[in-house]
């Protein structure tokens, strides 16, 4: 669509006005064009600053233009699914000059959508395949508040369709036609990496009747097979997604329709910015380049090589073949890798089919992701004992993506499963050892968690009784810091200058965290206080299994456990957020100094004689 507007004054106005979704109503098709545009330049230039999902917001700029025109938000419900298509949501609903100066900053604009933000903000996800329900519950609530002028409207983007909830609430919806649910289905042939499945093929023949559609009426584009017809939903489309008009005149007939209907949306991920229409996957976000080795780096190669030696090795991913690392593993594997779509109970059970049939699966899936899959890991894994590793990428704290992306409840989730056992590598070295140990257990599952960061320096073990290393002896029995993964460095840092103060700090990292090895609980025994350093909640994590073990054995040593609040983390960068949570060096010292002084009041105040 042309323009006839090109003083960037006054598209600087119009997208000031265009905020206000009642004034976004009253622009004309030149001035929507340029609002358009003048939105794409605010999300490359601020994602350029701050990071954040690029592709998918360029993909839906029209659309969500079109969805503010037709709905009136908030009266009228927008459920966008998935959470990182909203940027240009958030510069339509007056929060262009906070976009533009905080996006994912602390204390800015979430790079998800925010109640807290904004009432136009209905559901904070970020986790694909579930805005379908949502709508259908809400709009269940609507008819018995008989609200029938209240719309529902679920926008479905970047693969959510491969997800299984969402079939689930297809099957829902399809059976009550007076439940009048619109179905924005955004198809932009990706979720992460290219949509994979059937889903994925059915979706792109029908899409490809787009260049074939010379009706105007898009309620009378009708294929003439359809699996939303088969369900029982109207079908609209397909509509093409970068024009305006063409989307609100869909979405009007969707509204008429007054019953669950589906409107398909055909758009280019990344329009209007060639790199990204270039690359799709690899600019579906940005973030700050790491110079360094990663995690998931070494995790890449160490996994790579192990499949050289051996044949039953194959790797499963859910839509993120690129992010955990799996890339180079299915260039070099193609017939060893499977990617499942957003499916991540899928993954699970079809990763059991094959420890079932012979095979080791390494499951390679973000931490936080890893809780839409309890089920699975617990009754068709674990209850069978079967051999499968998984390996965690994103656990802990994970920075700007915020409270839906950090990884800190995989240890407590994991924890409570029988026969799993957790290992947490405290640098590069350790990941290489760690996952061949994982791979060779043949007596049920695994797991291996990392963080999204650079791999930092190796720490090197003084000493290794059983599985557990010593990195810190101290000369007496004083303090021990129990390290796990990669916070070991703080734990060492800690030690170094608590040693200044004449404190004696034995620091352990015990690897294999879950079960706790007996080990540790001998090498404890004798010490005055045990302060366990994790970056998983303290609910239910390793300081509470640890200091359950040393209860069971009959030990007195008291057991504190530094760890994250049982709460929602905001975005932030991870060093800030560990630090805020008192897992830093800083933190620790402060920790044993405030834990000392509790263990000399309890001794009746008096004075701690052995310095």
């Amino acid at each position: 669509m042309s323009t006839t507007i090109s003083a960037p004054e006054e598209a600087d106005q119009l997208l000031e006005q265009a905020q206000n979704p009642a004034q976004l109503r009253k622009l004309s098709p030149a001035q929507l064009s340029a609002v358009a545009d003048q939105i794409r330049q605010v999300i490359i230039d601020t994602v350029n600053d701050f990071g954040g999902h690029l592709g998918p917001n360029l993909g839906v700029v029209e659309l969500t233009i079109a969805l503010h025109r037709v709905f009136e938000s908030p009266r009228d419900t927008l459920l966008f699914d998935t959470g990182h298509q909203t940027y240009p949501h958030k510069l339509l609903t007056g929060r262009l000059r906070t976009f533009a100066h905080s996006l994912r900053q602390p204390g800015g604009l979430s790079g998800y959508p925010n109640r807290a933000e904004s009432p136009h903000d209905v559901i904070e996800n970020s986790h694909a395949s579930t805005a379908l329900a949502y709508a259908d519950g809400i709009a269940k609530a609507h008819q018995l508040n008989q609200c029938a002028d209240r719309a529902v409207v679920a926008i479905v983007g970047d693969g959510a369709l491969t997800g299984g909830l969402a079939y689930e609430a297809l099957n829902n919806l399809g059976a009550a036609p007076d439940r009048p649910v619109t179905v924005v289905l955004n198809d932009n042939g990706y979720s992460y990496s290219p949509t994979a499945g059937a889903v994925a093929t059915h979706l792109a023949l029908l899409s490809h009747q787009l260049t074939e559609v010379t009706d105007p009426d898009p309620a009378r584009i009708r294929p003439s097979s359809n699996i939303f017809e088969q369900l029982g939903l109207a079908y609209l489309g397909p509509v093409d997604g970068h024009d305006i008009a063409a989307v609100e005149s869909a979405l009007h007939a969707a509204r008429r329709l007054a019953r669950p209907a589906v409107v398909h949306v055909v758009t280019v991920k990344g329009k209007g910015y060639e790199p990204a229409v270039r690359d799709q996957e690899k600019l579906h976000t940005t973030g700050p380049r790491v110079n360094a080795t990663t995690w998931t780096d070494v995790f890449t190669a160490e996994l790579t090589a192990i499949a050289e030696r051996r044949s039953d090795i194959v790797a499963i991913t859910a839509a993120m073949a690129g992010p955990t690392g799996l890339r180079s593993f299915a260039q070099r594997f193609p017939h060893r890798c499977f990617d499942v779509g957003l499916a991540e109970q899928h993954a699970v059970t079809s990763a059991a089919g094959l420890a079932m049939a012979g095979k080791h699966p390494v499951v390679t899936i973000y931490s936080t992701f890893l809780n839409r899959a309890f089920d699975q890991i617990l009754m068709d894994v674990a209850l069978h004992r079967l051999p499968v590793t998984f390996v965690l990428d994103r656990a802990g704290v994970t920075g700007p993506d915020g409270a839906s992306h950090h990884g800190m409840w995989d240890i407590s989730v994991l924890g409570i499963v029988p026969g799993m056992r957790i290992a947490a590598p405290r640098d590069a070295t350790q990941l290489r050892e760690l996952l061949n140990e994982a791979v060779a257990c043949a007596t049920g599952p695994t797991a291996v968690r990392f963080p999204k960061a650079a791999a930092g320096a190796e720490i090197a073990a003084t000493e290794r009784i059983g599985c557990v290393d010593i990195l810190a002896r101290a000369d007496r029995p004083e303090v021990l810091l129990i390290a796990v993964g990669p916070l070991g460095a703080d734990c060492i840092e800690a030690c170094r200058q608590l040693s200044t103060l004449g404190i004696d700090v034995t620091v352990a990292d015990p690897r294999w965290i879950v079960p706790v090895p007996p080990e540790l609980i001998e090498l404890g025994a004798p010490y005055e206080v045990i302060l366990t350093v994790e970056d998983n909640t303290r609910s239910s994590g390793v300081g509470t299994a640890i200091a359950q073990s040393f209860l069971d054995a009959g030990h007195r040593t008291p057991v504190y456990n530094l760890g994250l609040p049982a709460q929602f983390l905001p975005h932030g960068s991870r060093s800030e957020l560990l630090d805020a949570a008192d897992l830093s060096a800083r933190g620790i010292v402060a920790t044993i100094h405030r834990l000392r002084a509790q263990l000399r009041g309890r001794r009746g105040g008096q004075p701690d004689d052995r310095h």
